[in-house]
């Protein structure tokens, strides 16, 4: 038996990568190493936003199969690394689970075969640790008997109008032939191809993508705190801004900054710079310690409104609605409800939250969403799912806090 592509890694990426290559009418191995993810997709069963049920059994009438068995690695065509890469120490990223997938491929690796990294990271893990293990286990060599390449995953959880297949695709190779044979494959799943010259471009450009976003939320949230201040609407700023058909291009303060990309990626830049150059990436570590002190200032910010009217914030019942890093998903990455939950409850505050997606979290989940609001003694609207009426919330309540600038009511106080 053999396949056009394995993927490994069967999580937000993996999947939906899975899916496409499915409805390109390829044969898609999954490898993951937990038998638990292994045996419900098997079964039908999706745990990611992006795939329904429905989804996933079309994706095994079309020719996927799910297994933990890395020995059908070797039959593949094409390998695609699409494995989780968190922060590790000193903020570099934890490789561990692109060591193992890579020495998984490494095992089994064919003559002709293409292996593809999409897990971020900093420049150079394709060169400098992928490509050697690769060729020590199989003592093959890459740019002769197999092909190496980097493509960053572009992956939006819950984006309605931009998918794997309408997002162009970046690829990298370590040879200008391994970057032929990259943009071949992935030519038959996307509708665009972007080449780089190499494999460090391809790696700093999805690094590039995520610091850019997190210098300019860092921006508006500091910013936010001095309007507060000063006694200026932001959003009505940023409203008036936006105006402008060139030049300008709208960000938004919020709690905090969630998901993989954004609080995560532009420390792998910035561990990399410090780490070979012995200086700082000054925007990103300074983008890095506003957008992780958004939660702290929340905090305060609730503390003040419920002071203002001579409640105590401790013994205080505060709901927080939506608790995942993007509306109308489940994903809970890196949200900044979290740190704030624990901040509040620190504080004394009695802490339940509402989320039509996340039946469990740290603190008591309530389901009588108009009735707790109304007697909670703060509301925080912390993810703005499209489910929630931000300004008939506000009126029922004692008090509002709006952080993400849904609502028009005057009955609620904004970020």
């Amino acid at each position: 038996m053999t396949s056009d592509v394995v993927i490994l890694g069967l999580g937000y990426v993996g999947l939906p990568l899975a899916q496409q290559a499915v409805r390109a009418g390829l044969s898609v191995t999954g490898f993951d190493v937990r038998p638990e993810v292994v045996a419900a997709l098997a079964a039908g069963r999706s745990h990611v936003d992006d795939l329904s049920d429905g989804d996933l059994a079309a994706m095994l009438a079309g020719g996927f199969t799910p297994t933990t068995d890395e020995t059908l690695i070797g039959t593949a065509r094409t390998a695609v690394i699409c494995v989780p890469t968190p922060l590790g120490e000193g903020d570099g990223p934890d490789l561990r689970a692109v060591t193992g997938a890579t020495a998984a491929i490494g095992r089994n690796l064919r003559t002709g075969m293409l292996v593809v990294l999409e897990s971020t990271t900093y420049p150079g893990t394709t060169d400098e640790v992928v490509r050697p293990l690769l060729e020590e286990l199989s003592g093959l060599t890459a740019g002769f008997d197999f092909h190496l390449a980097f493509s960053p995953e572009r992956i939006d959880p819950g984006n309605e109008r931009f998918g794997l297949r309408n997002t162009p695709k970046v690829v990298g190779g370590f040879t200008p032939a391994c970057t032929d044979r990259a943009a071949a494959f992935y030519g038959e799943i996307v509708d665009t191809v972007v080449r780089t010259r190499g494999t460090r471009e391809a790696e700093t450009a999805k690094l590039l993508e995520n610091t850019y976003r997190h210098v300019n939320i860092a921006l508006v949230n500091e910013m936010a705190r001095f309007c507060h201040e000063l006694g200026i609407d932001l959003w009505d700023v940023i409203h008036a801004a936006s105006t402008k058909p060139f030049g300008f291009q709208a960000f938004y303060p919020g709690p905090g900054v969630g998901g993989h990309c954004i609080p995560i990626d532009p420390n792998y830049l910035s561990h990399n710079v410090r780490s070979r150059l012995g200086y700082p990436f000054r925007f990103v570590e300074l983008a890095q310690e506003i957008n992780a002190t958004m939660p702290s200032y929340v905090a305060r910010r609730a503390q003040n409104l419920l002071n203002a009217d001579g409640q105590a914030v401790h013994g205080a019942t505060i709901l927080l609605l939506g608790v995942t890093y993007k509306p109308d998903i489940a994903d809970q990455r890196e949200s900044p409800a979290t740190p704030l939950a624990r901040q509040l409850c620190a504080l004394g505050a009695n802490v339940v939250y509402h989320d039509p997606h996340v039946p469990h979290w740290i603190v008591p989940r309530v389901d009588d969403l108009e009735g707790t609001a109304a007697s909670a003694d703060l509301v925080i609207l912390v993810q703005n799912h499209h489910t929630y009426d931000a300004d008939h919330l506000a009126r029922q309540s004692k008090r509002f806090f709006d952080t993400r600038g849904a609502t028009t009511v005057p009955d609620a106080h904004r970020l």
